[in-house]
C-alpha cells in the first residue's frame, strides 16, 4: 500500500493558477503510473490527469487540455499538478492516486479510477469568479 498526501489546493480567482503536490511513501513510486482526479459536490469523481512511471507519457482528459500539465519527480517520491488559467468549474476536491499494477501488466496510463489503488486524502480547489 502507498501513502499518499496532497498539498497546494486553495482559494484562487478566475484566470489564476495552483499548483498541487502529492507525496508519496515507500521506495517504489517509480513503479507506478499516477493519476489526477476530481470530485466536486454532487458529482462522480472524474479523471484529470495521468503520467506514466518514467513521466515519459501523460493523459488529459478534454476540459483541461492545454490549462493543466502534469508532472512527477520520481526522485522526491512526487506527481504534480500545474493549474493554469482556473475557472469556477474547477472548482472540486483534487486526489491523487497510484496505479501498482506491474509494468508488464499494464503498461499504459489509465483514465478510469477503478484502475487505482491508493488514493490521497484530497485538497479542495475554489475558483471564484
Amino acid at each position: 500500500q502507498v501513502q499518499l498526501v496532497e498539498s497546494g489546493g486553495g482559494l484562487v480567482q478566475a484566470g489564476g493558477s495552483l499548483r498541487l503536490s502529492c507525496a508519496a511513501s515507500g521506495r517504489t513510486f517509480s513503479n507506478y503510473n499516477m493519476g489526477w482526479f476530481r470530485q466536486a459536490p454532487g458529482k462522480e469523481r472524474e479523471f484529470i490527469a495521468a503520467i506514466s512511471r518514467s513521466g515519459g507519457s501523460t493523459s488529459y482528459t478534454d476540459s483541461v487540455k492545454g490549462r493543466f500539465t502534469i508532472s512527477r519527480d520520481n526522485a522526491k517520491n512526487t506527481v504534480y499538478l500545474q493549474m493554469n488559467n482556473l475557472q469556477p468549474e474547477d472548482t472540486a476536491v483534487y486526489y491523487c492516486a497510484a496505479d501498482r499494477a506491474p509494468i508488464w501488466s499494464r503498461p499504459s496510463v489509465k483514465a478510469t479510477k477503478d484502475y487505482y489503488d491508493d488514493w490521497g486524502q484530497g485538497t479542495q480547489v475554489t475558483v471564484s469568479s
